[in-house]
């Protein structure tokens, strides 16, 4: 949180904000971890980042029972991975229209067929869409942009393979101060940019977050 003021200097509509996030239903593949907020963008933030990893189990012991005595022996492939920002000014933002603005950062790497199709762009925030209304997270002043990446690999990485990534960069203004939605609509996206098929069972709720 911004400047990590104490509880007592949090104003009421943000920490109820911090309340509603806190109770926020996400995917259990997507791992939560709170890094430090933009001090610049407004007086008041709170930033989390997620990951959807694909871990591949060693192939030794029943069932993988080993896998919980030696996690190191767990490759991890990164599948997508997103930022979300919650930014809060009390006294209102013109750009915003509104005291509170989410922001929110994407990247996943595409297989070749999917990187090379001309409408990923327009796709990718039409995930952003219909993540927002699939959870009812009523929204205006939306804006942002989407990238393709290719990278290609020279010199003594030349033998690497070249890969294409998504990038959706993107910011809106709720319309309530329901931002539970919001934040399970950013996490429902984050997994749709990793692969994973739709999934209305095996949610998990965020851990309490402690204001002070």
């Amino acid at each position: 949180m911004t400047n990590d003021r104490p509880a007592s200097a949090i104003p009421k509509a943000f920490a109820k904000a911090l309340d509603e996030l806190s109770h926020a239903k996400v995917r259990k593949e997507l791992k939560f971890t709170e890094i430090p907020a933009p001090g610049r963008l407004a007086p008041f933030a709170l930033a989390l980042s997620g990951d959807v990893m694909d871990v591949v189990a060693p192939g030794h012991g029943p069932q993988g029972q080993e896998i919980g005595r030696t996690p190191f022996l767990q490759p991890a492939e990164q599948l997508a991975t997103g930022r979300f920002i919650l930014l809060f000014d009390p006294a209102g933002q013109e750009l915003w229209n509104g005291q509170f603005r989410i922001v929110t950062y994407i990247r996943a790497r595409l297989d070749h067929e999917m990187g090379q199709d001309s409408m990923l762009a327009s796709v990718a925030w039409s995930w952003l869409e219909e993540a927002l209304r699939e959870r009812d997270a009523a929204y205006h002043s939306a804006g942002g942009t989407a990238t393709r990446v290719i990278s290609e690999s020279f010199g003594n990485l030349a033998g690497e393979q070249d890969h294409i990534d998504i990038e959706l960069r993107a910011s809106w203004s709720p319309d309530s101060d329901h931002l539970g939605a919001h934040l399970s609509a950013w996490a429902d996206m984050v997994c749709t940019f990793a692969g994973l098929p739709p999934l209305p069972e095996g949610v998990q709720q965020l851990p309490h977050r402690r204001l002070s």
